[in-house]
């Protein structure tokens, strides 16, 4: 059979268990079956860590955790899975809807060439075996927002199986060590994404937004490896990495464009495993750990206290059917690639895998050869945003010794923007950064904080001067705030990027921000003045 049409749209096992000790009782709702299979079932959200570091007293029994994750990861792609429709975040609600996204009759589905290259690429960068040949399917479930009664996924037979993750965690005392894990990775599917419920709870009506239904999704199946909210999300921000390296998402999880449901279950060891509960939609790392943890300890303690774990979704049959309007999806190698080839018709596995950037592990080890820092420092330099970037900046513009780059950068420069409530893209501009930095490279004795006051880079506190300078600007950009009126979200950060300019980037742009609102607000009104 042969391949569907592609459509283009341009755009990144060791085991560890936890141990933890509780007074025996006798368990109750055991699950037997296998852990490819868990039953869903929902848990509420979390707030403590799971930590124990006594041994157990006689007659006490030990609890292990076992942590399986889902993950929907949104492909960058300028248009959706099965339409042309544009993809935008924050666009005005139903202005990115094509007649196949709000299921018209006698619309069908065409593939975007760039989302399966996407999942090709991510399948790859996981150690993942791509299936030459895969399937789509509709799974059936009633939902407001999804106008189709249906999502086109691939259950039977995915993009991508049989992967891998390995990701470093910090052990010891001062927790200056990192050890190396690995989850494995089930397999890797694409799917399209359901619209957005928007709920009014003054009028009691809920209101639907269709613009994200039918964007490209890679819902990523990693097995049961993982034994705490650590390992859990210490394993997310590792494939959010890799993802951004890739190119293939951009990974915000503020944006919705990474969202975790974690399965969570324990057990005591040589038991068969305990009934799963399910976390969903989580979109901060910190509070993946957080819910985690948290669900571990609430069921220890329900199972300790002679009660049960219940499992609340309930299942219906036949939810699965293949999809009748997209053939099976076909890739090829340079081996199997079928002489005079369409190559806007065909995707190359080999072509995808020679255009595999530098993965963040990749990096990691380049730093440590090329600076001598310690293992540790390199995972910081890549798990804050930005500062990889600023790091080798500030070594390119002052060529100092690399080692005391590294300690200030991670010492007093992430120190100071701690102390400022700052976050790596919101730092001092460049300039002011390697000043700083040539000050303290001097010897003399003084602090970042006395440079910053001496050399005035300090930001402005001066409320009714940068109040001008918002009002100054918009007066000098008024097709920039005519923007801003017809709804595009994007114009405000071109005005706060021109105000940030004139105040030489000491202003905090969410200070700017809030200021400009507040005038665009009262503009042509007769609002006094801001």
């Amino acid at each position: 059979m042969a391949a569907p049409v592609l459509r283009w749209g341009c755009p990144g096992t060791c085991r560890a268990i936890a141990w933890v000790y509780g007074v025996p009782r006798r368990r109750r709702g055991a699950w037997t079956g296998s852990t490819s299979s868990w039953i869903r079932g929902q848990s509420s959200l979390a707030q403590e860590p799971l930590h124990t570091s006594r041994k157990p007293r006689k007659g006490e029994h030990k609890w292990a955790a076992v942590v399986g994750l889902e993950i929907h990861a949104q492909i960058s792609s300028n248009s959706k899975l099965f339409s042309g429709s544009q993809v935008c975040f924050a666009a005005p609600p139903n202005s990115l809807v094509s007649f196949f996204d709000a299921s018209l009759p006698g619309t069908l589905p065409v593939l975007n060439r760039r989302c399966v290259e996407a999942a090709v690429m991510t399948g790859l960068a996981l150690n993942c075996h791509i299936n030459k040949k895969s399937l789509f399917d509709r799974k059936h479930y009633f939902y407001a927002d999804l106008p189709a009664g249906y999502q086109i996924t691939q259950q039977r037979l995915p993009i991508a199986v049989n992967g891998s993750l390995t990701y470093g965690i910090c052990v010891g005392k001062r927790r200056s060590q990192v050890t190396t894990r690995t989850v494995r990775v089930k397999q890797i599917q694409l799917e399209q994404d359901s619209g957005k419920s928007l709920h009014d709870d003054l009028r009691s009506q809920t209101l639907v937004d269709l613009n994200r239904a039918g964007i490209g999704l890679l819902e990523l199946v990693l097995e049961p490896d993982l034994s705490c909210g650590e390992e859990a999300a210490t394993a997310v921000r590792e494939l959010q990495l890799i993802l951004q390296a890739l190119g293939t998402s951009q990974a915000n999880m503020a944006e919705g464009q990474l969202r975790v449901d974690a399965n969570v279950s324990v057990h005591h060891p040589g038991e068969p495993l305990g009934v799963r509960t399910e976390v969903k939609n989580l979109n901060s790392i910190r509070f993946l750990a957080k819910a985690i943890d948290y669900e571990i300890q609430r069921q220890i303690k329900e199972l300790e206290n002679g009660g049960e774990i219940l499992n609340e979704t309930t299942l219906t049959t036949a939810r699965f059917m293949p999809e009748p309007n997209l053939p099976p999806l076909l890739l090829y190698d340079t081996t199997s690639l079928p002489a005079g080839a369409d190559s806007q018709q065909v995707i190359n596995v080999d072509q995808i895998r020679e255009r595999l950037p530098e993965l963040p592990s990749v990096t990691r080890e380049r730093l440590i050869q090329q600076y001598g820092m310690l293992p540790e420092h390199s995972f910081t330099l890549l798990n804050e945003v930005g500062l990889l970037e600023f790091f080798q900046n500030v070594i390119k513009e002052t060529r100092a010794e690399p080692k005391k780059v590294t300690s200030w950068v991670l010492n007093t420069f992430l120190g100071y923007l701690k102390l400022q409530n700052l976050a790596v893209r919101e730092r001092p501009r460049q300039q002011h950064v390697e000043l700083v930095f040539e000050e303290l490279w001097k010897n003399e004795g003084k602090t970042p904080a006395q440079i910053v006051s001496e050399k005035k880079l300090e930001l402005m506190q001066d409320q009714e001067a940068l109040e001008q300078l918002c009002r100054s600007v918009m007066q000098g950009h008024p097709e920039v705030v005519m923007d801003v009126k017809k709804g595009n979200p994007r114009a405000i950060n071109r005005l706060i990027g021109l105000v940030r300019k004139a105040t030489l980037g000491r202003a905090d742009p969410a200070v700017i921000k809030a200021i400009l609102e507040k005038q665009l607000s009262c503009h042509d009104s007769s609002c006094p003045p801001a």
